[in-house]
């Protein structure tokens, strides 16, 4: 892997179309190539992944000064402003999502996060975070949420990380969503739980939203046009206690 030294990386909103295409060709090198994603608007001949939600997001970007500005991680936001332009959150294909709206606090939706193979395991992505925080302060955001991705369409195999989240991480009513499509993640007893095993099955992504105080949302989706059995996230930043306030700040570098 790269050497990932602090001062190569600059992270901004993309400002121009040259810059999201940037982060939708690392999208397709991810999701598409990757994974085996694959979606109605994705443009295999010029290999970009994208939707119809691209032109409301803002697009996060983290970028290697030393690779002349290469695009190596990216995060999209919505905001709840966002939304409404769009008609809806992105995730609300998959989730009901009546929990947060009723709250009347500022949301914020995160999707398709993804690096480089080149820059996984070192800093990039706590650049991105840390970009991420600012953003969260200066739009005095609220709660966070997103979908998040296991790879593969089949729960069985998943059994033991799905079991997991929903016994040990389920969401409290006033944040719980809900799969459009139930796919229980009650799938093994508690008791009968491998907790070692179960996490090592867990993305990286994943665990480091558990690391915050986040929650999932009750059952997954199963996605299987992008090859993927989906869980949706939630963090409120009202909730967090102050030792996970300060591994916030650690891990973003905020």
């Amino acid at each position: 892997m790269k050497a990932q030294a602090q001062q190569s990386f600059s992270v901004r909103l993309a400002a121009s179309e040259q810059e999201v295409h940037a982060a939708q060709r690392l999208r397709y090198q991810v999701f598409v190539q990757e994974l085996g994603g694959d979606g109605p608007l994705v443009d295999h001949g010029a290999q970009l992944e994208r939707d119809r939600f691209d032109p409301y997001f803002d697009h996060l970007l983290c970028m290697d000064r030393d690779r002349g500005d290469a695009v190596v991680g990216v995060y999209r936001l919505l905001r709840g402003d966002q939304a409404r332009a769009a008609g809806q959150f992105y995730s609300e294909d998959e989730y009901d999502l009546t929990a947060l709206r009723a709250g009347g606090r500022r949301l914020l939706e995160l999707g398709r996060s993804c690096l480089h193979p080149d820059y996984r395991g070192g800093s990039a992505m706590f650049h991105l975070w840390q970009g991420l925080a600012g953003y969260v302060q200066q739009h005095r955001i609220d709660i966070l949420f997103g979908v998040a991705s296991f790879h593969g369409t089949d729960p069985a195999a998943l059994a033991q990380p799905l079991s997991l989240l929903h016994h040990r991480h389920l969401a409290p009513p006033d944040l719980r969503v809900r799969s459009r499509a139930f796919q229980t993640m009650d799938l093994i007893p508690e008791a009968q739980l491998d907790r070692r095993a179960a996490m090592v099955q867990v993305p990286a992504l994943i665990k480091a939203y558990l690391r915050l105080g986040g929650f999932v949302g009750e059952g997954a989706f199963v996605d299987h046009g992008f090859n993927t059995t989906d869980i949706c996230l939630v963090m409120d930043t009202a909730r967090m206690n102050a030792r996970q306030k300060g591994l916030y700040v650690k891990e973003t570098g905020a």
